[in-house]
């Protein structure tokens, strides 16, 4: 072991700590695919030195790069040394030497998978579940029912089920009242496989919304499993809340987090967490992409709430950070988030802020 690379048994050790660490899967994303085996922030190997602060905005913090045995995390390594990261190391062999020896206990993870937590989810809950000849019967047979997607709308534009509505995970009780506007209408979450279906499913049920609500199982990976084909484009998307949407979101959002209870902070706070030598805090907007970049606070990132719900290691690479959810002041979406976050371990702080006021000027 050189002096910035660690081991397996290390990086084991570090994995179970519990202190502030940060790993980064820096393989080219084809390789790393949905974050297995370490389920760590991917960046790759050409975007570490100039977006590490993003993802690792404190520079002492432990951070471990894991690379695909080609030895680009120990070059990196030395490089951050030298531009004021001491604390970044290499993980001795790479991801070929993590995964090898087989009959080794399963490996521990950075984060817990998505999958994995949305099936504890779901079977603790025994949340309502359709499959894609159901669903189709159901078309077939003329029956009131509406499939909502809850992907980014970049993925639902690419393919979805036919007829279905965009509206990412974190969306879903803002926006309910306008895609479905009658109680009696059957509501089908999707994605591309389980965790943001069965979240988003289970999202509206605790949210007691008077619809049936079902996940459709494997989402459109399940609806071509079944020899059915997909649609494509940017067809049906969520538009601005109505007011009716809204007034039913502030009704439902309180039976979602009745049992929630998060620190809700002032900008003050924020900026003064963010700036804490000891600790790191994400300041996390949650809104929709569109809405940042029309107004949002200076030193966020804009970290789409329905994706952090199922895949939140893709922004937060640091565990143990404190999290910080920058909504509206309405605060649909940051406690949707916040929900099941909790869930994760994180620890979270709720940032609801007036973007239309003028003291506010966007940032590009």
């Amino acid at each position: 072991m050189t002096q910035k690379t660690i081991s397996r048994d290390t990086f084991r050790n570090w994995l179970a700590d519990g202190k502030e660490l940060a790993v980064l899967d820096i393989r080219d994303p084809a390789d790393v695919g949905y974050a297995s085996p370490l389920f760590a922030t991917n960046l790759p190997t050409e975007r570490v030195t100039r977006e590490i602060g993003r993802f690792v905005p404190r520079a002492v913090v432990r951070t471990v790069l894991a690379d695909g045995g080609d030895g680009a995390a120990a070059r990196l390594a030395k490089e951050l040394d030298k531009a004021g990261r001491p604390n970044v190391f290499a993980l001795e062999g790479g991801i070929p030497a993590w995964t090898a020896g087989g009959n080794d206990a399963p490996l521990p993870t950075f984060d817990t998978p998505g999958v994995d937590f949305s099936v504890a989810v779901r079977d603790e809950k025994n949340t309502p579940v359709i499959s894609a000849e159901e669903l189709k019967k159901l078309r077939d047979a003329g029956e009131d029912v509406v499939v909502i997607d809850t992907r980014t709308v970049l993925e639902f534009s690419r393919d979805h089920v036919p007829g279905a509505v965009s509206v990412p995970g974190a969306e879903l009780v803002l926006r309910f009242k306008d895609v479905v506007p009658s109680e009696k209408t059957r509501v089908v979450v999707s994605c591309a496989g389980l965790p943001r279906a069965i979240l988003g499913a289970q999202t509206l049920i605790d949210a007691k919304v008077p619809n049936q609500v079902s996940y459709l199982h494997d989402g459109t990976k399940g609806w071509t499993g079944a020899g059915l084909a997909l649609e494509t484009g940017k067809i049906r998307v969520y538009d601005e809340a109505s007011a009716a949407a809204l007034d039913f979101a502030r009704e439902h959002i309180q039976a979602l987090s009745a049992n929630d209870h998060f620190p809700e902070i002032d900008i003050a706070t924020a900026r003064q967490w963010a700036a804490d030598p000891d600790r790191t805090t994400y300041l996390l907007d949650v809104r929709a992409p569109e809405e940042f970049e029309k107004s949002h606070l200076d030193g966020t990132l804009s970290s789409e709430g329905g994706q952090l719900l199922g895949v939140a290691y893709r922004t937060i690479a640091v565990r143990g950070a404190r999290v910080v959810l920058i909504d509206d002041l309405l605060g649909v979406r940051a406690r949707t988030v916040a929900h099941w976050l909790q869930r994760r371990g994180y620890e979270i702080a709720i940032l609801l802020v007036d973007f239309a006021s003028s003291e506010l000027s966007a940032v590009a």
